[in-house]
C-alpha cells in the first residue's frame, strides 16, 4: 500500500471544478479516499447550458451532469450532495457539514463557487421574480417561459442576453433592462455591444440601456410591474434578474485564509494554508493575461485551474499559466472570446459587425494582440489564442483583411 493510500481528501464544492479535481486525483494516481460535497443534490453538472438549452426543454438533468453516479462509484468518489460545509478548523484539518457530520482530510480543496446577486430593491421578494444559477432555479422558471407571457430581464450580460434569445424563440414578449450604457459593457467594446444591441433588437426584444431598476411592484404578492430610474414603468408576468456572481470565500475568510474578492491563491492554487487549494469561479489568482490578480468566472478556468489544484493536492509544482477564454451562444450566434481586453488601445475589426452576422474584433495594446472577441468564426477564434499565447505583434492591416489567414500571422 502506497503512503496516499491512506490519506482522504475532502473537496468541498462539486461543480465543474470540483468534479475536475477529484477526476484529476485520480488520473494522477491517487489512491487514497476522495470525498466530494455539495450543497445540491445533484452530482457534479454543466452550468453553462441552463441559461441556453435547459432552459428551453431541449436538455435533460441528465444529459448535464460532468460524474455521473456510476463513474464516481468506478473512481471511488465518495459524493454527498444536498450538504453544505459550515466550519473549516484547520488545525485540526477538519470540516464540518450541515447535518453534523464532520470529516477529516489530509488535503483540502475549495471549489465553491459562488451564488446569483440579488437586486437589493423594492419588490424583489415578489413571487415571479427569479435568480438564475443552478437547477432548481431553471425549474422554478420554466412553468413561466409560455407563449405571449411577457418577460423582463435585469441584466444585460451574458446570462441575461442568452435568456432572451432562448425566450423570443418560445414566443415571450422581452424587455432586458442594462443599467450601464450598453449590453456586455464590463467585457467587450462598443462595436461588439452594438451588434448584439441589433441582433436582439432585430429579433424583436426591447433592449433598454442606461437605465435602473427601481422597484418591483405587485398588488397580490405576484410582480406586475417594473419601475425605472427615469420613471417609467413595463407590464410584466415574470422578472429574471441577472447581474452577476457573488464568490463563495465565507467559509474560507472564517476559517482564517486570505480573501479578496474571492479566495485568495498563488500561481499554483494554494491558498495561505499549504494543505488547501482552491479554484474555480470563487478563486482570486495570479494571471499575465490581466497584468495582475483577478477573478474569472467560466468553464475554461474552473477545468483547467483545477487540474493545477489536484497537481497541488500531489506535492506538484504546476502552474496555471492558460489563456482565459469564454463563449455565448445567442440565436444561431456563437461568440468566442479569447484574452482579456481591459486596457486595450485599439480595436481591429475582421468582417462588418454594423450589417453582417460574423466579424471578429482584435484588441491591441501598444501593437500587441491581448484579446479577440469572434463572432461565429472558430478559425478567428482559433488562431487568436495561438497569437495571444506568442505576444504577437500582427500588422493590423493584416488582421482587418480577411482574405490573409491568421494561420500566417502566427510567429513560427
Amino acid at each position: 500500500m502506497t503512503e496516499s493510500a491512506s490519506e482522504h481528501y475532502v473537496i468541498l464544492g462539486a461543480g465543474q471544478a470540483g468534479a475536475e479535481v477529484a477526476a484529476s486525483l485520480r488520473k494522477k494516481g491517487f489512491e487514497g479516499r476522495i470525498t466530494l460535497v455539495g450543497e445540491e443534490p445533484q452530482p457534479p453538472y454543466r452550468r453553462p447550458p441552463l441559461s441556453k438549452a435547459f432552459l428551453a426543454g431541449e436538455a435533460e438533468e441528465a444529459s448535464l451532469f460532468v460524474l455521473k453516479p456510476e463513474q464516481m462509484e468506478k473512481q471511488r468518489i465518495d459524493f454527498i450532495g444536498g450538504a453544505r460545509a459550515t466550519a473549516i478548523d484547520r488545525d485540526a484539518s477538519t470540516v464540518t457539514l450541515d447535518d453534523g457530520r464532520e470529516l477529516r482530510y489530509d488535503k483540502l480543496a475549495l471549489t465553491l463557487g459562488g451564488r446569483a446577486r440579488p437586486l437589493p430593491i423594492p419588490g424583489a421578494d415578489l413571487a415571479n421574480v427569479f435568480l438564475l444559477r443552478n437547477i432548481a432555479d431553471v425549474e422554478a422558471i420554466r412553468p413561466h417561459i409560455v407563449d405571449g407571457r411577457r418577460l423582463c430581464i435585469v441584466g444585460g450580460g451574458f446570462i441575461g442576453l442568452e435568456v432572451a434569445a432562448v425566450a423570443r424563440k418560445l414566443g415571450l414578449q422581452v424587455t432586458v433592462v442594462e443599467t450601464m450604457e450598453r449590453v456586455l459593457a464590463r467585457v467587450t467594446a462598443p462595436v461588439v455591444s452594438r451588434f448584439f444591441e441589433r441582433i436582439h433588437r432585430e429579433a424583436g426584444v426591447d433592449v433598454r440601456t442606461g437605465v435602473a431598476v427601481e422597484a418591483f411592484e405587485g398588488d397580490d404578492g405576484a410582480v406586475q410591474r417594473v419601475r425605472l430610474g427615469d420613471g417609467s414603468t413595463l407590464d410584466t408576468d415574470l422578472v429574471i434578474v441577472g447581474i452577476g456572481l457573488i464568490p463563495h470565500s465565507d467559509l474560507a475568510e472564517a476559517a482564517g485564509l486570505e480573501c479578496d474578492n474571492g479566495i485568495v491563491v498563488n500561481e499554483y492554487a494554494r491558498t495561505t494554508d499549504p494543505d488547501i487549494v482552491a479554484a474555480g469561479d470563487c478563486a482570486n489568482h495570479p494571471n499575465r493575461f490581466a497584468g495582475g490578480r483577478t477573478r474569472l468566472e467560466s468553464v475554461q478556468n474552473a477545468m483547467e485551474q483545477a487540474r493545477v489544484a489536484a497537481a497541488s493536492m500531489l506535492g506538484e509544482g504546476q502552474a496555471y499559466e492558460n489563456i482565459p477564454w469564454f463563449w455565448s451562444d445567442q440565436y444561431e450566434l456563437k461568440l468566442q472570446m479569447a484574452g482579456l481586453s481591459g486596457g486595450y488601445d485599439d480595436i481591429v475589426l475582421r468582417g462588418d459587425p454594423e450589417s453582417g452576422r460574423q466579424f471578429s474584433a482584435f484588441y491591441l495594446r501598444e501593437g500587441r494582440l491581448i484579446a479577440a472577441d469572434c463572432v461565429s468564426r472558430p478559425q478567428d477564434f482559433m488562431f487568436a489564442k495561438k497569437l495571444i499565447a506568442a505576444d504577437a505583434l500582427p500588422d493590423a492591416a493584416k488582421l482587418a483583411d480577411a482574405e490573409v489567414p491568421l494561420k500566417e500571422l502566427v510567429p513560427a
